[in-house]
């Protein structure tokens, strides 16, 4: 990875500083290489769960880490092409004031209405084409918004008008999978063009749809598209669970750092969190047992 990077990945994520690891254009590659190490710990302690999967599923970046883990790209080359897409995309980030919020509504919440009178809001300031709309789908009744500051401060403040319960701005620099990332399409698109991308040896699923990806030339095109895109993870949630009724859920790992995933299989689906367990790269072996 540091030969790819440029940089040592390790120390960053090992000593920081946090406010460098936390910027795009390193937590990304960050993200990444640390859930392939994650599934290096998992084929070492338990190689039986690696050889039995069927499906994998990453979220955002963590897509790129699905097709290396499932043989669709090369992991340097995976690498590199993140390192092209977060680069780009914290350039998109700081042409724009933007950013995202993520939202727990009430069951009457109607989030594009809300986007709507948030844009609106922008257009009295004189911002033009302002963008606010659902970038990310994460369980029922939760959502990420992302747009122009100024609409999220809107929507902060109108909360309960929209029976939003609960908003949060999240620690990022930009309004990620959403049009104000359109500068980071065409370098991404290049890269991907260079790239071999082979057919995926297991189900992956793409963020754009929710459903599994069929051939090389599909993923090198949804991936582009991910970045402008709202990332469908409960849609996808339900497409990788579903089965007939009386059917056994499979085991689920999460491998990488945190375990956000986790917490949202939860809301999604209790009976397949069952069977969920989580695996991170740095936890000796006596902690994650204790």
């Amino acid at each position: 990875a540091e030969k790819v990077l440029g940089y040592d990945l390790l120390s960053l994520c090992l000593e920081g500083p946090r406010d460098a690891l936390d910027r795009t254009q390193h937590c990304q590659p960050a993200v990444f290489v640390a859930s392939l190490a994650a599934v290096e710990k998992l084929n070492h302690l338990q190689p039986e769960v690696v050889e039995r999967c069927v499906a994998a599923a990453g979220y955002s970046v963590g897509e790129f880490a699905a097709l290396v883990f499932a043989g669709a790209l090369g992991f340097a080359e995976a690498l590199y092409a993140v390192k092209v897409r977060a680069e780009a995309m914290q350039k998109a980030s700081e042409a724009v004031r933007s950013g995202m919020l993520s939202v727990v509504g009430r069951r009457e919440a109607n989030y594009k209405f809300a986007c709507l009178e948030a844009r609106k809001h922008c257009e009295s300031l004189g911002i033009e084409n302002p963008v606010c709309t659902v970038s990310n789908y994460l369980f029922p009744d939760s959502r990420v918004i992302a747009g122009h500051l100024q609409a999220l401060e809107f929507l902060q403040e109108n909360a309960r008008k929209y029976y939003f319960k609960r908003t949060k701005m999240l620690p990022v620099s930009g309004a990620f999978h959403t049009r104000l990332m359109e500068p980071a399409v065409e370098p991404l698109a290049e890269v991907l063009k260079s790239i071999e991308i082979q057919k995926p040896l297991l189900c992956v699923y793409s963020n754009v749809d929710g459903k599994k990806y069929m051939h090389s030339k599909h993923i090198q095109k949804l991936l582009v598209k991910q970045v402008v895109s709202p990332v469908l993870w409960e849609q996808t949630m339900h497409s990788v669970y579903e089965r007939k009724q009386g059917t056994e859920f499979p085991y689920t790992y999460e491998v990488g750092p945190g375990n956000q995933l986790g917490a949202i299989l939860k809301q999604c689906n209790l009976k397949a969190w069952k069977q969920y367990k989580h695996v991170d790269a740095l936890e000796d072996e006596e902690a994650a047992e204790t």
